[in-house]
């Protein structure tokens, strides 16, 4: 493995010199956050045989990196870890300053967030840029990969680099925006082998490298946009389109109920149909991606005189889906004539078989269920074993499914883990005080009932009682 040089200015090489010196080893980057988005991102390009540097400003994950461990519950990515870190192609730090100058690719993957009035928080963003600026060399590249307001890199990222650096983005060194595509649990893959890499720089030169360079790791090869400002649309796009259809999901799921129908057997029928692409109803939408990307297009369109009326009423029907699973366990209580009934749910995770709770929907069940008449509530989740915001609630959250049931009068599914796959007949016999099934995720065959016992789905009928 040839020794990195420092150096080398990228933005200046043809395509040829750029394959061979990331072949060869002689590129270095650094990665900006060590979340569910940069460790893979740092491990894509140690795997493709750059030498790395991973950023954070938490402690802990610059300890877990520098043991060659993963800061992130991802596969495989501690094993190309520990082996770059052997090779001596690895190193973990919090000197994003540092960090900058000794690389020669600067790739920021902090997280990106909507505060209470509904606007961007870009102070991770900020700040990276800051550290990145303060070691900035001519040739280098900087590529913005968090998910951003169509913008933000010419005019948020841009100004910083330059001001603090006293160099010119596209003159002196290359800026581009190539968004994470990616999934949890599968992220790796993703980067590696599932999507092409979409990529947009603030002029054509930067859009080159980044194309080339990207070409050697995304098997699937580069998308190359226009500019930017397309390929920070293109990252938002994908989000509100699976938020807009599992708004239409949500929508037709309650219609469904309502006349008795099963939700999934119309779904079935429907995607039967090459035009048809009907998602999944449920208690709603979490995670740092689907539910804060309509709110950034919203604000960007807002600030342009657009109505996004499409856009803002799925968000709107989204959010509001824990609420309705509170009001199907207050009907289920009515219909049953039961009060002060401890209620188990099932899942803290955003999303099925992944440990990961940001922005969950089950937060704000919990917030609708406490505002009920209530003996208890419990959070059983597999997968998580410490929640602070439970925690915070005066929630207990545990990891024991049959001791968990056994107190539950009432039993309501928020996230899809394989665990909870089961028959009806299964969960009662688990429980003799069980009477009420809300199932948010429609993972409950429905085989048979005990007299005096209710199931409902977000999108199937009331059965039973």
């Amino acid at each position: 493995m040839s020794t990195p040089d420092v150096e080398m200015k990228l933005l200046h090489m043809d395509e040829v010199e750029i394959r061979r010196a990331l072949r060869d080893g002689r590129i270095k980057v650094s990665v900006y956050g060590l979340g569910h988005v940069g460790s893979p991102i740092l491990a894509a390009w140690l795997q493709a045989g750059a030498s790395g540097v991973g950023v954070d400003v938490d402690e802990e994950k610059i300890l877990k990196l520098s043991r060659g461990d993963s800061p992130v519950d991802e596969p495989c990515l501690t094993d190309i870890f520990r082996k770059a870190l052997e090779e001596g192609r690895l190193k973990a730090t919090s000197d994003g300053e540092g960090a900058s100058k000794e690389t020669h690719v600067k790739i920021i993957a902090v997280p990106t967030l909507i505060d209470i009035k509904g606007e961007p928080n870009l102070d991770a963003l900020r700040s990276a840029a800051r550290s990145i600026a303060s070691g900035l060399k001519e040739g280098d590249l900087v590529i913005l990969e968090s998910s951003v307001p169509p913008g933000t890199t010419r005019e948020v990222l841009k100004p910083i680099l330059e001001e603090l650096s006293g160099l010119r983005a596209g003159r002196d060194f290359g800026l581009a925006y190539s968004p994470e595509r990616i999934s949890e649990g599968r992220a790796l893959r993703d980067i590696v082998e599932s999507y092409p890499k979409v990529v947009g720089g603030i002029d054509s030169r930067s859009t080159e490298v980044t194309a080339t360079l990207y070409s050697m790791i995304a098997k699937k090869g580069v998308i190359k946009l226009s500019n930017d400002v397309a390929a920070e649309l293109e990252k938002l796009a994908e989000g509100i389109y699976r938020d807009v259809n599992i708004a239409l999901a949500n929508e037709i799921a309650a219609l469904c109920r309502k006349l008795g129908v099963d939700y999934d057997e119309v779904r079935w029928a429907a995607n039967s149909q090459p035009y048809s692409h009907l998602h999944r109803p449920g208690t709603g939408v979490g995670g740092l991606c689907i539910p804060v990307y309509p709110r950034f297009l919203l604000w960007k369109a807002k600030g342009v005189g657009i109505d996004l009326r499409l856009t803002a009423t799925a968000r709107t029907i989204n959010e509001n889906m824990p609420a309705e699973v509170s009001r199907l366990v207050k009907e289920g209580m009515e219909r049953l004539g039961i009060s002060n009934p401890n209620i188990v749910i099932l899942g803290l995770a955003f999303r099925g078989d992944v440990p990961d709770s940001r922005l969950s929907p089950t937060y704000d069940l919990v917030e609708h269920l406490l505002s009920m008449e209530v003996g208890g509530i419990v959070v059983h989740d597999p997968m998580i074993r410490k929640d602070y915001e439970l925690e915070r609630m005066g929630i207990p959250l545990t990891d024991d499914l049959i001791k968990a049931l056994r107190e539950a009068d009432i039993l309501v599914i928020a996230t899809d883990h394989s665990l909870y796959r089961m028959k009806s007949s299964e969960l009662f016999r688990m429980s003799d005080r069980l009477r009420l099934i809300v199932d948010g995720r429609h993972v409950i065959e429905v085989d048979s009932l005990p007299p005096n016992a209710l199931y409902v789905g977000i999108g199937r009928p009331w059965q039973g009682g």
